[in-house]
């Protein structure tokens, strides 16, 4: 039989794009099992656009699989909201899919082509475009530097510059497909995302945390979507507080979880300099953003734990 795939969606105040991801999803060419989407109580539209296009496609010859809708009362984050997604599906592969991504019809079925032939990538992506210019790359995978600093490979670059397929650091949450068997694997306490990351590098956090645990992520060049992507460049100071402490936080509790050994003692003259610069800009333009360590505090039990919890699957692991 061939592999199962389902869709999971987050949705919040999603509703000028949900209706092309969806009809995206259901015309590709591997068949899609489930599709499920959850919603972080959305305060736009975003539940009547689903319902009226699970309506419409229910009597649709083009409709190929169920599509299960969950209302949140709250808004959970994008990681507590994908987990809860996972755990409703039992399916051999799960596409974590944004709301503002088009998949081209065939972008499933050539990265399960891949990850089939070689079980030891436990994750894919392809090529995203940025919806608004189709020759320049949003995202082919992550990459990470020498100081713990992960960024899309490729974005703002010309298409023509990543042509080519191959082994990544890892894969963009914005589109990303992941094997079951690699999902349990390396889940922790129960969660594939960690629920403390709310949102921001929790794709990040998992693909340090796979490659830990021998898992490799691909890159199918010949697999494309486009990617409207919420923020955009130059517009960090109009987004929330709570997302800016959010995205500066979730750095500091990815390395505290991950790293070990004392490699990493030899960046540390680069690693010190990068911070000075760095809160030195945070001091004089955003002090706020510097409240997150409050929660990263109260956090540190817990993830203290998660730590203990990757350091013994790592023990299990170099034991066999």
């Amino acid at each position: 039989m061939k592999p199962t795939v389902s869709v999971h969606i987050v949705t919040y105040n999603s509703a000028d794009d949900i209706g092309e991801c969806l009809n995206a999803v259901m015309q590709q060419t591997y068949r899609i099992q489930q599709v499920v989407i959850i919603d972080n109580a959305s305060t736009d539209d975003t539940l009547e656009r689903v319902q009226s296009f699970m309506e419409k496609s229910s009597g649709s010859d083009g409709l190929h699989c169920e599509i299960t809708l969950i209302p949140n009362q709250d808004n959970s984050g994008f990681a507590p909201a994908h987990n809860q997604a996972i755990e409703l599906t039992d399916t051999d592969y799960v596409l974590v899919l944004n709301p503002d991504v088009q998949l081209q019809s065939d972008y499933v079925e050539r990265l399960i082509a891949y990850m089939q032939q070689h079980p030891n990538f436990g994750s894919a992506t392809g090529l995203l475009l940025l919806k608004s210019g189709s020759d320049i790359v949003d995202s082919t995978g992550i990459v990470m530097n020498g100081i713990w600093r992960a960024f899309d490979r490729g974005a703002g670059e010309s298409v023509q510059e990543w042509r080519r397929s191959g082994e990544v650091f890892g894969v963009s949450g914005a589109a990303a497909l992941y094997a079951r068997k690699m999902i349990e694997d390396i889940s922790i306490q129960g969660e594939f995302f960690d629920a403390d990351f709310f949102a921001y590098k929790e794709d990040v956090d998992v693909a340090w945390r796979a490659r830990q645990l021998g898992w490799k992520a691909y890159y199918c060049a010949e697999a494309v979507g486009t990617h409207e992507r919420g923020w955009k460049k130059g517009s960090r100071r109009q987004q929330p507080l709570f997302i800016r402490r959010m995205s500066y936080i979730n750095r500091y509790k990815m390395i505290y979880k991950n790293l070990r050994g004392f490699g990493w003692l030899s960046q540390l003259p680069k690693l010190l300099a990068y911070e000075l610069l760095t809160h030195g800009y945070i001091l004089l333009r955003e002090p706020q953003v510097l409240g997150a360590w409050k929660g990263f505090w109260q956090q540190k039990p817990a993830l203290r734990l998660k730590r203990q919890a990757i350091q013994n699957k790592l023990g299990h692991k170099d034991q066999l």
